[in-house]
């Protein structure tokens, strides 16, 4: 495989998740570093094209979140560059960052998903909220959940428990994007799957158990240390723990999926998992359930990090 002479990991971004992607990029370059290999974070800003440019790296691992960095557009560009990088093809991102579209395919899939439905601001504009709003909780019932059909670390997401949350619920939704996924509500264990492929085909990592504080798995206790409980692997019976690797499996497969991905489910109390949605670039913080599965399956986050990059130059060779 190709020397990993130069490595760029991106992080950054101009998304409500910058922050949390500046995390993820330090880590992974910390992480490289502690493994014998240099590598400088770089953010998606106008001196980007030169930089690589100027020097071209031998893979780049992109770590920005939300927005550019999981709709394809920045993979469109490295293509562009010709520069190896590591996760999904473009096309793969866009089905993925779009929550309804993935939810499409994984419902002829045949994965078990939500019922849901997708509206735009000006629907609720134009045929007045309220009427809007009493359709939904006619079709859906109640408890919801609303959240962007774009968009991560749940900002702007948030359970409805009565119709009379779901206008606010609504409003808090379009500040971060322009269409709004409703969904059931389903009570029950809320987990998370990681999928790694270091060139064997994808393999799920140890399901991660999610156990917030009072307020929920908000943007807060996401990544603040100390928030939220995390139990690897999760509390499940052997036999429902499989069929949630199995989904995550199936998810990154059917959306084209490469390298890396997690997938968030929830499992009910009939010990049903339900998929509710794929991110292409997850979370690389010390709060964030990649990594954990990672050291709890043995495989060391900086050594992974390495392999990934190492097959991503390879595919550039």
């Amino acid at each position: 495989m190709s020397d990993l002479e130069r490595i760029v990991v991106l992080a950054g971004g101009l998304s409500p998740e910058r922050e949390v992607s500046l995390r993820s990029g330090d880590r992974v370059r910390d992480a490289l570093a502690e493994a014998g290999i240099h590598a400088i974070v770089a953010d998606a800003d106008a001196a980007l094209l030169a930089l690589l440019r100027a020097d071209p790296p031998s893979a780049v691992f992109p770590a920005i979140h939300g927005v550019c960095g999981e709709d394809g557009a920045i993979r469109e560009v490295l293509g562009l560059l010709g520069v190896p990088y590591v996760g999904s093809v473009a096309s793969a991102c866009q089905m993925a960052f779009d929550k309804p579209t993935a939810k499409a395919l994984a419902a002829a899939a045949g994965l078990a998903t939500p019922q849901s439905v997708t509206l735009p601001r000006e629907t609720f504009h134009d045929l007045g909220a309220a009427a809007v709003i009493d359709l939904i909780v006619a079709r859906l019932g109640l408890p919801l959940y609303v959240k962007p059909s774009r968009g991560g670390s749940a900002l702007g997401a948030g359970a409805v428990r009565t119709a009379a949350e779901l206008p606010a619920a609504v409003l808090s939704c379009f500040a971060y994007g322009d269409t709004a996924l409703i969904e059931r509500l389903v009570a029950g264990t809320e987990v998370a799957v990681s999928v790694v492929d270091l060139g064997q085909g994808p393999q799920a990592l140890p399901v991660v158990e999610i156990v917030p504080g009072e307020g929920g798995y908000d943007y807060a206790a996401r990544y603040t240390a100390g928030k939220t409980e995390f139990y690897v692997p999760a509390r499940l019976s052997a036999e429902v723990a499989a069929e949630a690797a199995r989904i995550a499996i199936a998810a990154h497969t059917v959306l084209g999926l490469r390298d890396l991905s997690r997938t968030d489910l929830i499992v009910d109390e009939a010990g049903t998992p339900w998929f509710l949605e794929v991110n292409v670039s997850p979370g690389m913080t010390e709060t964030s359930t990649l990594p954990l599965a990672l050291e709890a399956s043995g495989h060391p986050f900086g050594r992974t990090c390495v392999q990934l990059l190492e097959l991503a130059a390879a595919r550039g060779a």
